[in-house]
């Protein structure tokens, strides 16, 4: 198999798991952290200004024990109170406690009926921060395992896909035996994506 081939093949794997997965919401409470994908550029712009650096919204929803049950990680067009509301309207159930690290823009999910609460962190380590410990732990998680296995990934451009394959994976961790079977069926499900489309990343959703 060339690397043209194999390219295809991942895409179309990954695009049927992040639509598959794209369905469901989160309920309950639910931990909200904002992040970047992607480093910066020889000769790029630096900092967060990075054409290459991608923000996105990571969330996962915690069992009465408090305990983690499901994740969703998804870019966004910039950390403002109208981009968070629309994360929040696809990825969040009515009546969900979100807690979250302050930043302003989180308060956008009480518009979709969420109620929110904020914990100011400026200036204080994670350990320092238990409330938000398995957030961290997913979004280190994510950061470690990108870095390890993609090394020339476009985030600007393919970041949703590889992020809703992460969120798939997660979110079927307790049921390995069944993996293949399940992403076969989502392979089944979704419409065709011929490669224009799939590397036309904006239209493949």
């Amino acid at each position: 198999m060339n690397y043209r081939t194999a390219w295809l093949v991942h895409n179309k794997i990954m695009q049927a798991m992040k639509e598959r997965d794209g369905a469901y919401v989160l309920r309950g409470k639910v931990q909200v952290d904002d992040a970047y994908l992607g480093g910066e550029r020889c000769g790029g712009k630096p900092g967060r200004g990075s054409e290459n650096k991608v923000p996105i919204v990571a969330a996962i929803s915690l069992d009465d024990a408090g305990h983690p049950r499901y994740v969703k990680l998804a870019t966004v067009a910039t950390f403002s109170f109208a981009a968070i509301a629309d994360w929040a309207q696809d990825s969040l159930a009515i009546g969900c406690e979100v807690i979250s690290d302050g930043l302003a823009c989180f308060r956008a999910v009480t518009e979709v009926g969420c109620l929110h609460q904020a914990v100011v962190v400026k200036g204080r380590h994670p350990n320092e921060l238990p409330v938000f410990r398995w957030i961290n732990t997913v979004l280190g998680n994510l950061k470690t395992s990108f870095s390890g296995t993609f090394h020339a990934l476009k985030f600007d451009k393919y970041a949703d896909r590889y992020l809703g394959a992460f969120n798939y994976r997660f979110n079927r961790r307790y049921n390995l035996a069944t993996m293949t079977e399940r992403v076969v069926h989502a392979i089944c499900s979704c419409d065709a994506r011929p490669e224009r489309i799939l590397r036309r990343a904006e239209l493949a959703t």
